[in-house]
């Protein structure tokens, strides 16, 4: 899944460490995120684009090997 997490942190001024504060994970788990090492759950992708205020529609977009 492809995400454009770290933009929209970069749009709203957030290191990966402020990120995972406001969604309650750790840093590692953000990281990975990022680099398409991890798939977040449902909960945790909507908490992210929630303190990202984006939707998760535009935050998020499936692969075809997904």
């Amino acid at each position: 899944m492809k995400n454009l997490i770290k933009v929209e942190r970069a749009r709203c001024n957030l290191s990966q460490s402020d990120l995972a504060e406001k969604v309650g994970v750790t840093r590692q788990t953000i990281y990975a995120i990022e680099n398409r090492r991890f798939t977040p759950s449902v909960i945790l992708a909507f908490k992210i684009a929630q303190a990202l205020n984006i939707s998760i529609e535009n935050l998020f977009e499936l692969e075809e090997e997904d």
